[in-house]
């Protein structure tokens, strides 16, 4: 079941859910009938395609194959087509045991082809930091988008029965307490 207004906002007041911001955030302007609006923050990383001949999930990616920039507020970052970026919000989240989070991107941002966490959209009891976001430009021109925008959004729902081993505990839990954007960490997977 999916949490309305009314609850999120009673699960951040009573701190079950915390949701603090890297920067300036009015957090009830935030909240929709049943959905949290989270932001872009001014770091995000992308691959430099230049020096990057293969991208192995058995290997780490190349340190010099990673960029990572800081844009001020007002300052566009250019998505050109198809290309990929990583991006983190401007909030930090810690889920509570008894919740996930679903996460979706704002349809106006998909209004201008902009595909978010087209697989990664599901967070897990008691994970903590910021979330990292899987941002494509599938439009046929560029499009500009701005550190502090709106960009997707968050509907939390109730956990049917105990977690026994939350993310937090869970052996290979890899994107914990993360403040950047973190690139894929495919190759710590427990095999």
């Amino acid at each position: 079941m999916i949490l309305s207004d009314n609850k999120i906002m009673e699960l951040l007041k009573s701190w079950d859910l915390v949701v603090e911001s890297l920067g300036w955030y009015d957090i009830e302007k935030q909240i929709w009938p049943a959905s949290l609006d989270f932001r872009l923050w001014n770091t995000f990383k992308y691959y430099k395609r230049n020096n990057l001949t293969l991208l192995d999930p058995k290997k780490e990616i190349p340190k010099d194959s990673v960029e990572l920039i800081t844009l001020w507020e007002e300052t566009p970052f250019i998505l050109h087509p198809w290309q990929f970026v990583l991006w983190v919000t401007m909030e930090k989240i810690k889920i509570p045991y008894n919740l996930v989070a679903r996460c979706e991107w704002r349809s106006s941002i998909w209004r201008l082809w902009i595909l978010i966490h087209s697989t990664a959209w599901f967070i897990d009891p008691w994970f903590e930091w910021t979330i990292t976001l899987e941002i494509t430009n599938i439009n046929e021109v560029p499009v500009a988008l701005y550190p502090w925008m709106r960009i997707w959004q968050f509907a939390f729902e109730k956990i049917e029965g105990k977690v026994i081993i939350p993310y937090d505990k869970r052996k290979g839990s890899k994107y914990m307490n993360q403040l950047n954007p973190e690139e894929s960490r495919i190759d710590k997977d427990l095999y």
